[in-house]
């Protein structure tokens, strides 16, 4: 039964009431108990008995239900609404009665719910805007406490079953595992968070963002600072800062599940399962152990649930299997459990585990039961998908049925809402009706098609007929009352109308034509008319208004068909009475009353319903109706019409979810009931039965489907209906019985076909495959009706018209022929007369489109090209004014004209106000530092006061002078300046030393500075470069000035030589790259004809005008006709002249005369003097040519000499400016870091500043735990202290009492009842993993109750001992129980007294966890401190070094100057100097020394020299003695013609040479006779040799034969024997080499010797 329902009664007092819901969970299913589950679908929570299978539903009061959570233990559920503000209701179970409501702060929505196994606790989790985890308790109402995590998504939430103070969350990202510490009656949440491994399942040792440690130090520049100081952030993102290059992918958490360890089982998307410990949340990665034979190529990749059972868990993904995962140590294997046909979402243990709960994606639930018997139950049957359409089948009171979007067709039991079959129509449906007049159904489908069901067995429905309509979707289907015709509607806005009865096969009896996108279909079919009244309802979207369209359908249609429909199937309207209605306004459901003389429409912009009326007279044209009846809907949003089937009521649904029941004449509404809610979008469909009995609703998003019944139903409502009920089936009663009656032998004749069928295969499978082989065209892809009625119209008007068709065809082809001819004709003529090809088409419309269309694609090109040369314009602008125009200075290059060089200059924009403005304000800011100093200096020196003035004035008049000439500031050398910026003429006496830069605003004042420096270095470079430019220009022009002569000179000698014309690059001139010019354009340009013609005449005029001027000069014509142009010869011409030769000498000089001798001689002698001429001349041009040549050489290579010497000034230039820049940014570098050290320091106060507050949050949390617990130990001690009290005090109250007794109730007194614990099963022991848990608030109360109920059977006047008066029992009882009663309170305090230090521990931990963190923060500022004084002492200077002037070996460079220091040139070089003089003193002492040694040699030398040359002397006197005086000397001394006797003998010796030549020659003609001779002979010795060859391998052949048999014989002593001989020979030649190394070692040393003797005895000349 529902429970919770909300209705509204009308006057009549009716009402409806829910019977059932049907719906499939969307989320988790939940256990109640061991026998109930329950789900929650749409507004409703569904609850199913696993048993009986029986539903109990409850509804929740404000719209669709949110999330559900059940708690076992107190056997309650819980779930939240999802309204604005939702709230969490707590229901009890069976009696389904509210037990609390809580209300929180939650803005939006709830997203998790979970109970704790132990307690009355709930975690409840919120999504945007608070994301708040808040812990109730739900018997008290109260939040515990909460903690927001704005952003943080978390997808499953769950309490540890064996410990109620931790809770588990997790999301695709994170696990956090959230701990609740409770003090007394305070809670509070402390999170930790598990640190997930990477994404290949291994870890990443991160490192302390605070406090770095593993940061390296770099001595060179500076500190190095955390990344969050780098990133400059200060507040508590700086903790988490991580940069993007750090981020690596973790693993994605999908499950987790809690074990008895009170560890945590999760499983990640990547396939990987993970333990965390539950008290240190170390992360383990399980391996997983491979198996020899893989589960049929499955593996558990991603696993989407898992549940905790003994030795590991059960898990399943979305292959459709559970498996069982047995986990050991940190391994684990896979094996499988079961086999669910769908992908598995959830799995859940019910409490005594003994079923496992398996719930599908689609939403199915089955059972498993563990047992000796184990079983799989399917409780839920999920459909695929939500309810697209619903219907009853006639007569509506047993059976309705359901259509999914996928084409799942599913008939119902009506009562209990048990599916009682299915089928399958594999096809994406649309809409589903059921016929009145017969158990058949139709189901409309997105292709077009209309499947026709029969349910005359419910149990085994069959599709029985399918219609092809068309290939647009169908939208509608609406049978008429009575059942005679099937509407169908479609998205082309067609309406088919079919008959209705299956004995008809469904016959197609026609289409006709409305809007598009039908909105509505409505039929009026009384008993006792014989026409059917259809109303279509559609928009208009051209006025937003809504269109009606009216038609009736006779009763006869079908046999007068042929009059009513054409050929193409078109319904005519005239026969169907078609009327066309257009209403004021748009309407989203329109309905028509029986009458068939009124409308009622429910509007779609206004919360009305509007009643029309319809004219009476006939109309033609569109009629505008106009409503005369307005009643307040009370809905909100668009909602549909309904009429019941007797006409009396009018059923309204909406958006908001409420179902009206309104009366059709007042349209009051009598009934009323919200089945569904707004935020499911409310009420998709509605069907009510015939009867009017039974209504169901079905809703648009939740997947809810509602079955309403009358609740208080009498008097004429139901009258009414039953009495329409009875006329309607007794009138359609024959008919039913004859149309199921033949579906009924349908089915029949089906299933022995089917039968048939089956035999027919098994005897001959091959006839079958021949059959499916011939029946493959069959399966062609089907024409729709629509196109087959067409197809047959056009093939009736083809063969009506088919004789006019040929003639047409034969005039077309002789008139193609024609324009063949003529086209053959054209081709022939001049291109003048040529026709184009488009002129011979004779569509002149299409000839004018396809003109257009190329109108139309010219002018969209012509735009597209004017858009994109309009962008890249738009483009060079931008570039030009960026890199040109902006630019005060342009880039440009210089070239030598001889070598490659090339000097460029600096680009230079021009410095923007804001720019100079500053150099400004530092300029002034360093004068009046500057003047400050020199004050402060004077004042020091303490001089007078006049002294003072006059030198202030005298200062003055120096500043004065020194403001128009730079001053170079002797005080900063370079080399200690850093640069070479004072080569360049610049003032460098503003600049800091860089010793001096400690303060931020110095550096950022030298960094203008040094920026005006550049720019001035640039500057002076610049008008170097200007210069350079300018004489390059000059020396241009003088070149070409000098070429003109140079080209006249060549001209007038002929020369064959080119002439060097130097011109400017584009490089040197780069504003030509802006220009462009004439032949860079490769393109022709387009000139137009107009443009072309006058281009034409123009010239043409310009021609005669200049004919004109030259016959009107007679003196030019003339000075041309007989002098050539010239008055006068010039010098130039003489080359060029020449002298006519007389005529006589054409005639041969024999025939010549004295007086034509005479003229040749004279002709001979001008030739003479004109060549003569000609050569002073030439050599003149030759000389005047080698000089200009020399002087342009000359020129250009000074100009490249001085290029040379800028490109050096350049490179110098360059220097300086990185130079500069270099400091700039070692100087940036330096602030960058201040400020790095800056942010650090204020995070580390921000950090010591929330540290400092929570130390103080710690320490009032110490203290408040400390008073909690002083006031529990002073309350426990007063327990305690009347206990002791009571038990004292006890012989003194029975001190009446003799004393035996008194000792016998004493122990009594002592005396505690035994309670004994109700032991678990075995069974449930072995099964629940969990076992025992932890006792509860629920299970002290129980206990107390079995103590106070064993107290009473103590109490018992049974045990009292004898002799005692009853009175004296009583006493004693109450005081037993009293003291009984005591005791417990002070076990009950003594462990909250336990659980209040434990508080008090941890939190005194965490105190002492927050004081280190303030300590170590404290070393670190101190630590930061002293790097920042550091920093600012220790600077960073650039120090100029010349080059050389330090050389060191590469392995001897030093790269650490930590130990160094920095002291001035002039000290090294004093040192130096020092140095160099003694070093020199040292030097000429000792070349004095090397002078006196070589004077003593030069002596030694000289007497030496003396007595060598008094032994020559002596030689050559002994030499002289003993001379041998030859007889030629005698000869040429006695005789006085010595030459002549010379003479004479060298002819002789010539003589004798020449005979021995001719002797040679002989003697060579001999031998080379011979040599012919032995060439013929050696040829015949070749041949001999040839014949011996051939010869020689016929006896090699038999020696290698006999060889063989040899070696066969006595190969091996033989071989033994060349061996030996061999060894003996290298023996012998190794001795032999050893003896002559010997020796030759002993001749090298004996040579040696003799060298060195003969040196040591030859005298060394020295040169004097």
């Amino acid at each position: 039964m529902a429970q919770g329902r909300e209705r509204e009664e009308g006057s009549s007092g009716a009402s409806l009431s829910v019977r059932w819901v049907q719906g499939f969970p969307k989320q988790n299913v939940h256990f109640v108990n061991d026998k109930t589950i329950c789900y929650s679908s749409g507004n409703y929570v569904i609850f199913i008995n696993i048993e009986t299978k029986k539903k109990t539903v409850l509804q929740c009061m404000n719209g669709i239900v949110g999330v559900i959570a059940t708690n076992v233990p107190y056997e309650v559920v819980a779930f939240s609404d999802r309204k604005l503000k939702p709230l969490i209701y707590i229901y009890n179970f069976p009696g389904l009665t509210r037990r609390t409501k809580l209300k929180g702060n939650v803005l939006l929505d709830y997203t998790l719910l979970s109970f704790s196994y132990c307690g009355t606790y709930l975690a409840t989790y919120s999504s945007l805007p608070e994301f708040e985890l808040a812990l109730w308790n739900w018997e008290s109402n109260v939040i515990l406490c909460k903690r927001s995590q704005p952003g943080v998504d978390v997808s499953q939430m769950s309490f540890n079953p064996m410990n109620w103070h931790q809770l588990c969350l997790s999301s695709p990202s994170t696990v956090t595992v959230w701990t609740i510490e409770r003090s007394n009656q305070e809670h509070y949440f402390k999170e930790k968070s598990v640190k997930l491994p990477l994404e290949d399942g291994s870890f990443f040792d991160e490192t302390d963002v605070v406090f770095p440690s593993t940061v390296p130090k770099d001595p060179i520049y500076g500190p190095v600072l955390p990344l969050s100081a780098i990133a400059g952030l200060v507040d508590e993102e700086a903790e988490t800062f991580r940069p993007k290059d750090d981020l690596y992918p973790l693993l994605h958490p999908t499950v987790h599940c809690w074990t008895p360890t009170s560890d945590l089982y999760v499983g990640c998307e990547e396939g990987y399962i993970l333990m965390v410990n539950g008290d240190t949340l170390k992360v383990t990665v399980l391996n997983k152990m491979e198996e020899e034979e893989p589960l049929d190529g499955r593996n558990l990749i991603s696993p989407v649930t898992m549940v905790y059972q003994k030795e590991g868990v059960f898990g399943s993904g979305i292959d459709g299997f559970v498996y069982s995962l047995t986990i050991k140590d940190s391994n684990y294997k896979i094996e499988d459990f079961l086999e669910i046909e769908e992908p598995v979402g959830h799995l859940m243990f019910s409490p005594s585990y003994k079923m496992l709960l398996i719930q599908t994606d689609k939403g199915s639930v089955y059972i498993y039961t563990f047992g000796k018997e184990a079983n799989l139950d399917k409780i839920l049957d999920a459909c695929d998908g939500n309810f697209q359409a619903v219907d009853f089948i006639t007569p509506g009171n047993k059976h309705f049925m359901t259509l999914t979007p996928s084409g799942e067709v599913c008939v119902w039991w009506m009562e209990e809402c048990v599916c009682a079959s299915k089928i399958y129509l594999n096809t994406p449906a649309t809409s589903l009706a059921c016929s009145p007049s017969s158990f058949s159904a139709a189901v409309g489908t997105v292709d077009g098609c209309v499947h026709f069901l029969s349910v005359h067995d419910v149990e085994s429905p069959k599709e029985i007929h399918k219609a092809f309509l068309s290939e647009s979707s169908v939208e509608h289907l609406t049978y008429d009352q009575r059942g005679l015709y099937l509407l169908i509607g479609t998205s082309e806005g067609n309406i088919f109308v079919l008959n209705a009865s299956p004995s008809s096969s469904f016959q197609i009896l026609g289409f006709t034509e409305v809007g598009k996108d039908i909105l509505q279909i409505s039929t009026v079919s009384l008993l006792e008319t014989e026409r059917v009244t259809v109303l279509v309802l559609y928009p208009h979207p051209e006025t937003g208004r809504s269109r009606l369209e009216i038609f009736s359908l006779p009763r006869p249609l079908p046999e007068v068909l042929a009059i009513c429909a054409d050929e193409r199937g078109r319904l005519r309207d005239e026969f169907i009475h078609k009327n066309l209605y257009e209403l004021e306004h748009s309407v989203s459901s329109a309905v028509l009353e029986f009458q068939s003389n009124r409308i009622h429409g429910f509007c779609d912009q206004v919360p009305y319903i509007c009643s029309y009326l319809l004219p009476k007279k006939v109309h033609n044209d569109v009629y505008v109706l106009k409503p005369f009846q307005k009643v307040q809907s009370k809905h909100y949003g668009p909602g549909m019409l309904f009429l019941s089937s007797h006409g009396q009521w009018v059923i309204t649904i909406a958006k908001c979810g409420i179902l009206c029941i309104r009366d059709v004449y007042t349209l009051e509404t009598f009934a009323r009931c919200r089945s569904h809610s707004h935020q499911g979008h409310g009420i998709q469909s509605m069907r009510i039965s015939i009867d009017g009995q039974s209504i169901l609703v079905n809703g648009k998003d939740d997947g809810t489907l509602v079955f309403l019944k009358w609740k208080r139903f009498g008097g004429n409502l139901a009258t009414d209906t039953a009495e329409y009920f009875q006329q309607l089936f007794s009138s359609l009663s024959s008919t039913m019985e004859e149309e199921n009656d033949y579906l009924l032998n349908q089915q029949r004749v089906s299933i022995d076909m089917e039968h048939e069928s089956e035999h027919t295969v098994d005897k001959s499978s091959m006839d079958t495959l021949s059959q499916e082989e011939l029946d493959i065209p069959n399966d062609v892809k089907k024409i729709p009706w629509i196109q087959q009625k067409t197809q047959e119209a056009i093939k009736k008007e083809v063969k009506l018209f088919s004789q006019k068709r040929k003639e047409i065809k034969t005039r077309i082809r002789a008139l193609a022929k024609t324009i063949q001819d003529m086209m053959e004709e054209n081709e022939q003529v001049d291109d003048i007369a040529k026709l184009d090809q488009y002129e011979f088409g004779l569509d002149l419309e299409e000839l004018e489109r396809l003109h257009d269309e190329n109108e139309e694609e010219v002018a969209k090109m012509k735009k597209d090209v004017e858009m994109h040369n309009l962008a890249k314009s738009y483009l060079a602008e931008i570039i030009k004014e960026e890199c040109w125009n902006s630019m005060v200075v342009k880039g440009r290059s210089l070239k030598c004209f001889h070598i490659p060089c090339v000097v460029e200059n600096f680009p230079m924009k021009e410095r923007s106000p804001e720019e100079m403005e500053e150099l400004k304000r530092v300029l002034q800011q360093k004068k009046t530092e500057a003047e400050c100093l020199k004050l402060q200096k004077e004042i020091v020196e303490v001089q007078s006061a006049a002294a003072l003035v006059k030198k202030h004035h005298e200062e003055d008049d120096e500043e004065e002078e020194d403001e128009n000439k730079p001053v170079k500031d002797t005080n900063l050398p370079n080399y200690l300046l850093g640069s070479l910026s004072t080569d360049f003429g610049v003032d460098i006496s503003l600049l800091s030393s860089q010793l001096e830069l400690h303060s931020r605003e110095e550096k950022v004042n030298q960094i203008v500075l040094l920026k005006d420096i550049i720019y001035k270095v640039k500057t002076v470079f610049n008008h170097e470069f200007d210069a350079a430019y300018k004489q390059k220009e000059f020396e241009i022009a003088r070149v070409t000035e000098r070429n003109i002569r140079i080209k006249e000179i060549i001209r007038d000698l002929d020369l064959d030589e080119t002439v060097w014309q130097p011109e400017f690059d584009d490089c040197e001139k780069p504003e030509r790259t802006l220009v462009v010019s004439v032949d860079e354009i490769k393109a022709h340009r387009h000139v137009k004809p107009w443009q072309k013609a006058k281009a034409e005449l123009t010239a043409t005029h310009e021609m005669e005008r200049r004919f004109q001027i030259r016959s009107a000069d007679i003196r030019h014509r003339a000075l041309m006709d007989m002098m050539g142009g010239v008055l006068e010869v010039k010098k130039e011409d003489i080359l060029k002249m020449a002298i006519p030769q007389p005529a006589f000498m054409a005639k041969p000089d024999a025939v010549w005369t004295e007086e034509e001798r005479k003229q040749f001689k004279d002709y001979e002698k001008k030739v003479r003097e004109l060549n003569e001429e000609r050569d002073k001349y030439r050599k003149s041009l030759e000389a005047e040519l080698k000089k200009l040549q020399n002087s342009i050489q000359e020129s250009t290579q000074s100009f490249d000499d001085h290029l040379k010497r800028l490109f050096e000034r350049r490179v110098k230039a360059e220097m300086v400016v990185n130079q500069e820049e270099l400091k700039i940014n070692n100087l940036v570098f330096s602030l960058l870091l201040d400020e790095e050290l800056n942010y650090r320091e204020l995070f580390l106060n921000n950090y010591l500043t929330r540290k400092q507050e929570e130390k103080i949050q710690t320490t009032e949390a110490i203290q408040k735990s400390r008073e909690g617990l002083d006031m529990c130990k002073e309350h426990y001690d007063n327990l305690l202290a009347e206990d002791k009290v009571l038990d004292r005090s006890f012989k003194k109250e029975f001190s009446e009492i003799p004393s035996h007794q008194v000792d016998i109730l004493y122990k009594l007194f002592k005396r505690r009842p035994r309670i004994h614990k109700q032991k678990p099963h075995s069974d449930t022991t072995s099964i629940v993993p969990f076992g025992e848990r932890p006792g509860s608030a629920k299970l002290n109360m129980e206990h107390h109750a079995q103590l106070m109920k064993a107290m009473d059977e103590l109490d018992n006047m049974s045990n009292m001992p004898e002799g005692l008066d009853p009175l004296v029992w009583d006493h004693f009882c109450v005081t037993r129980r009293a003291k009984v009663e005591n005791e417990q309170k002070v076990k009950q305090k003594a462990a909250g007294l336990v659980e209040m230090a434990a508080f008090l521990r941890k939190r005194v931990e965490d105190d002492e966890k927050v004081q280190q963190d303030i300590e170590r923060v404290f070393q670190e500022l101190i630590l930061l401190q002293e790097e920042k004084v550091k920093f600012h002492l220790d600077l960073m200077i650039q120090i100029l070094l010349k080059q050389g002037q330090v050389e060191v070996e590469n392995f001897q460079l030093m790269l650490e100057y930590s130990d160094a220091i920095l002291i001035n040139k002039n000290i090294i070089e004093d040192l130096n100097s020092v140095i160099r003089t003694q070093g020199q003193k040292k030097i000429a002492s000792m070349m004095e020394s090397k002078e006196v040694h070589k004077g003593i040699f030069q002596i030694e030398w000289e007497h030496k020299k003396m007595e060598m040359e008094m032994e020559d002397l002596n030689q050559k006197a002994w030499d002289i003695q003993m001379l041998f005086f030859s007889r030629d000397r005698q000869k040429y001394l006695n005789e006085p013609q010595y030459e002549t006797l010379i003479a004479i003998q060298i002819g002789i010796m010539e003589q004798t040479i020449d005979v021995l030549d001719k002797t040679h020659k002989k003697n060579v003609e001999n031998c080379k006779r011979l040599l012919k001779k032995l060439l013929k002979f050696s040829n015949q010795k070749d041949i001999a040799n040839f014949t011996l060859s051939c010869n020689l391998r016929e006896e090699l052949v038999a020696v290698s034969e006999r060889q063989g048999i040899c070696n066969s014989i006595g190969s091996k002593l033989t071989c033994e024997k060349i061996a030996k001989e061999r060894y003996d020979n290298m023996i012998q030649q190794q001795k032999l080499t050893s003896i002559s190394k010997q020796q030759a070692a002993q001749i090298s040393i004996l040579q040696a010797e003799v060298e060195r003797l003969r040196m040591k005895t030859f005298p060394a000349l020295v040169p004097m």
